[in-house]
């Protein structure tokens, strides 16, 4: 492989050890971060709905900023506005904030990740094909997938446990700290190759070009259509699966203040992560087509999820919250691969952005309706409805794959 491929996949790699680790320092203990700021399922829920509801609005806004100023400076403007929200966020806990607050610091949270989504994978995409790089993009997207799970197993135990030890704030004060460690290194090493800013337009007009190109390259396209309808499904269930496990698997355990165990099954899901990861190549080697591949991942995690509810055994639960995670981890990449391989480079931040708004309006409705689930029939009951919203993402991968699109085989990936 070239120096220069090495050298991009390498920044891509590094920047998600250190973003991943940063934002894992809160993903086990956050639900019950919000529970003890004195909010119910419904208010928690919702304002994680808000969370994503900022992902929907600042999605396409952001996107503008990766196609007018450059990848990097998405990047770097993700990073300082999710410093910042982390901190308000915290301060919310601290003065025991009402719903309005937490919902608006939520979507201030939002607003940061939105920086990241698209500019990150298309920064990456556009790197390789600038250095010649004439590999798979699978396995490359597989790595970033193995790296993210050791991070996310590191930050969410060390969450955790320093929850445990001190208060369910400090995790927040250190994912600020290694934000900003984050925002350093990829001032340093990250350089816009391959991708020329276009900066011909006012903010308005190129919203307007992203809309009619999201449109062209997106719905206007079967293929990558389908997959697209499909995200709201699967984003809504894989958001409320994982925040709902912290109280329910404390509820399950039957001491709702250990908060290690709720970082330790952040980490079950990390380690689900990566070895999910580890399983893309040998998934492309059975499946000639990426299509049946997702179809299969997806059945599969609705089935865990259905187990999940009906289980009362803390044991069994951790066990197919681990299947759930490998399903889901194994299936991310060659969705990856699937869409960039269909999307052009001038359109490929935006489109993307517009995939993860997809996926962002379907939790932001399903999140507070799940949440009230919760509170009205207990945990067990949402996580049945959860796998009930997971289902509705089949159908859509089902109608991907009778497109027989390009970047559905094996030919179209080396």
């Amino acid at each position: 492989m070239d120096v220069l491929a090495r050298q991009i996949q390498r920044v891509y790699l590094g920047l998600t050890l250190l973003s991943t680790l940063a934002a894992s320092f809160i993903w086990g203990i956050n639900t019950l971060f919000l529970l003890d700021a004195g909010l119910n399922n419904l208010e928690a829920f919702g304002a994680n709905a808000f969370f994503t509801l900022g992902q929907v609005l600042f999605e396409v806004p952001t996107g503008v900023v990766a196609d007018i100023w450059g990848r990097r400076a998405s990047y770097l403007a993700g990073t300082v506005t999710l410093l910042a929200s982390t901190l308000l966020y915290y301060l919310m806990w601290r003065l025991k904030a009402p719903f309005w607050g937490w919902a608006l610091s939520s979507a201030f949270i939002g607003l940061g990740f939105t920086f990241f989504s698209g500019a990150t994978e298309a920064w990456l995409v556009d790197g390789l094909k600038h250095a010649g790089y004439k590999g798979s993009l699978d396995p490359v997207f597989a790595r970033g997938g193995i790296v993210a799970g050791a991070a996310m197993l590191a930050g969410s135990v060390a969450g955790g446990y320093i929850a445990q030890i001190s208060n369910l704030g400090v995790p927040y004060i250190a994912r600020a700290g290694m934000l900003a460690l984050t925002f350093l290194a990829a001032f340093a090493y990250m350089k816009d190759l391959g991708f020329t800013p276009d900066r011909s337009q006012t903010i308005l007009g190129r919203m307007r070009t992203i809309l009619a190109a999201s449109l062209e390259n997106g719905f206007r396209r079967p293929a990558v259509r389908w997959v697209m309808l499909g995200a709201p499904f699967a984003t809504a269930a894989g958001i409320y699966a994982f925040y709902a496990m912290q109280p329910h698997l404390l509820e399950l355990w039957g001491d709702r203040r250990a908060y290690g165990v709720a970082g330790l099954a952040a980490a079950v899901v990390a380690g689900a992560q990566i070895l999910g990861g580890l399983l893309v190549k040998q998934i492309r080697r059975l499946f000639f087509r990426r299509t049946l591949a997702l179809i299969l991942g997806t059945a599969a995690g609705t089935v865990a999820l259905v187990v999940i509810g009906w289980t009362s055994n803390f044991w069994v639960a951790v066990s197919l919250l681990v299947l759930w995670a490998i399903a889901f981890a194994a299936v991310a990449p060659i969705r990856q691969a699937y869409l960039n391989g269909l999307i052009p480079s001038e359109q490929r931040a935006t489109i993307l952005s517009f995939d993860s708004l997809m996926g962002s309006a379907g939790a932001a409705v399903a999140q507070p309706v799940l949440g009230r689930v919760a509170d009205a029939w207990g945990y067990s009951a949402s996580y049945l409805v959860t796998a009930a919203v997971q289902l509705g993402a089949l159908p859509f991968l089902m109608l991907a794959r009778r497109e027989n699109a390009p970047s559905d085989t094996a030919e179209a990936a080396s």
